[in-house]
């Protein structure tokens, strides 16, 4: 195997838990090898199936690269037979972490560059230390930025999705943020910080409706817009068919009625 992929789970109060999942090829900048994506597709895609996950977070192992990339000396022996089945794996590793019923947060703490950044753009929000680097550097190997590249235009629009495909060149993370392709960028002493207050604000929510909308959301990818509001409808719908709503109102109704009382 080329790498490994760690995952530790967090149990939080109420019986949620968090997972934590660590690309470990530190010694090869994180790449993605076949074994290494064969492994990660498994395990997350096995992670879908805990009823308790609320949140995901995935980082690389060390403090210099998050995902540093496809491996390159495994790309360097592909031919027209086994390229399909390399590029195939990436996406599969993509749709993972996008299949998930929970949220992913991406903590970008070093390189993100080709198949990097395609895992970050499937995350759901991302935050990147200060000094993290970023770029789709394909056309300068001979070949083109493809499967969740096509994510790309959605984050940061079709002019910045060329430049950063066509000129192959690196940018940094406040670049990364003014775009819009990652939405905290912090020192990388805070990475964990800003990680934890988005867990946070996760498990405050109401667990069903951060599973509804994350579907909800990709839904919309894929609609026009008239079928993407039709299909909002029926989430809304399909909230209502637990005791949820009423419930999380009525606490919210007597949070503020207290707030009223003591004032």
């Amino acid at each position: 195997m080329s790498g490994e992929v760690r995952i530790e789970i967090e149990a939080r109060p109420g019986g949620a838990c968090v997972a934590h999942v660590t690309v470990d090829n530190a010694n090869k900048l994180n790449t993605l090898g076949s074994a290494l994506m064969k492994e990660f597709a498994a395990r997350i895609g096995a992670l879908a199936k805990d009823e308790s996950l609320r949140a995901v977070v995935l980082t690389g192992a060390g403090d210099r690269a998050f995902i540093g990339g496809a491996d390159i000396d495994e790309m360097a022996g592909l031919d027209a037979t086994t390229a399909r089945a390399f590029i195939t794996r990436v996406h599969r590793c993509c749709a993972a972490l996008r299949d998930l019923p929970v949220p992913v947060i991406g903590r970008i703490n070093g390189y993100a560059l080709g198949a990097g950044m395609e895992v970050a753009a499937a995350c759901d929000l991302r935050v990147a230390a200060d000094g993290a680097v970023f770029g789709m550097p394909e056309v300068k190997l001979g070949i083109p930025s493809v499967v969740e590249a096509a994510l790309l235009p959605s984050l940061v629009g079709w002019g910045r999705t060329r430049q950063m495909l066509l000129l192959g060149e690196t940018f940094s993370a406040a670049d990364a943020q003014a775009w819009g392709l990652v939405e905290a960028v912090v020192p990388a002493a805070g990475l964990d910080a800003q990680v934890e207050a988005w867990v946070e604000s996760l498990l405050a929510a109401e667990p069903g409706a951060v599973r509804l909308q994350k579907a909800l959301i990709r839904r919309w990818e894929d609609l026009p817009m008239r079928d993407a509001i039709a299909a909002g409808i029926d989430a809304f719908e399909a909230a209502w068919t637990t005791d949820a709503p009423a419930s999380a109102m009525a606490d919210f109704q007597a949070a503020r009625a207290a707030r009223r009382t003591n004032r």
